[in-house]
């Protein structure tokens, strides 16, 4: 499987811009927030769902292949930032072993969260009627396995507090919203899953 070089969601609206001839200039429509909000609700986290996709609105119009790709490309472009992060903080002195042994866990963690993501959009981009099922639930196992590795990072950093270092602050909610960002994708990949390639 190839992978990309790219930003997440740079690259996502170039492979489909094309075909649709919409630009991000344009000014969504009631219609479609509308979709927008709908299609979150049924997330678990909506409010989350929204806020990271609205901005992308006048492309994603009323596509659930758009808005699923949309999701995913937001979420690759956040667990970067926090991957990157959480690198620069690994490297810092004055922890604990039991933090450091967590950090450098969850820094391997994310990395491998960074490239399931970047695999489930190469995945989505390979999308057709012939391979549509065969494909999609290629996607389906990236998401959730990003989902798991994030999960695991977080649970590192649960039970005993630790020593000296406001982990909860600086840690654990970054990851908590990456996860919380890759369950609201998986949940819009699985829903344009279950339409078919016409979604």
């Amino acid at each position: 499987m190839a992978t990309m070089n790219s930003t997440g969601a740079v690259l996502v609206f170039t492979l489909f811009l094309a075909s649709t001839g919409m630009s991000s200039a344009q000014q969504p429509s009631r219609t479609t927030n509308e979709f927008l909000r709908s299609s979150c609700s049924g997330t678990a986290y909506p409010s989350l769902c929204y806020s990271s996709l609205s901005s992308h609105a006048s492309i994603i119009q009323t596509s659930p292949k758009l808005l699923a790709s949309a999701a995913l490309g937001v979420t690759l472009d956040s667990a970067r930032s926090v991957s990157a992060m959480m690198t620069t903080l690994s490297q810092g002195k004055g922890m604990t072993p039991r933090e450091s042994g967590a950090m450098k866990d969850c820094v391997d963690q994310l990395a491998d969260a960074v490239d399931h993501i970047k695999r489930s959009i190469d995945e989505m981009s390979h999308v057709t009627g012939s391979n549509f099922a065969l494909t999609m639930n290629d996607v389906q196992t990236w998401v959730s396995a990003a989902l798991t590795d994030e999960t695991t990072c977080s649970d590192g950093f649960s039970g005993q507090p630790l020593n000296g270092w406001d982990v909860k602050m600086q840690v654990r909610d970054r990851i908590v919203t990456i996860a919380h960002l890759t369950s609201n994708a998986l949940s819009l990949v699985n829903r344009y899953a279950s339409g078919g390639i016409h979604a």
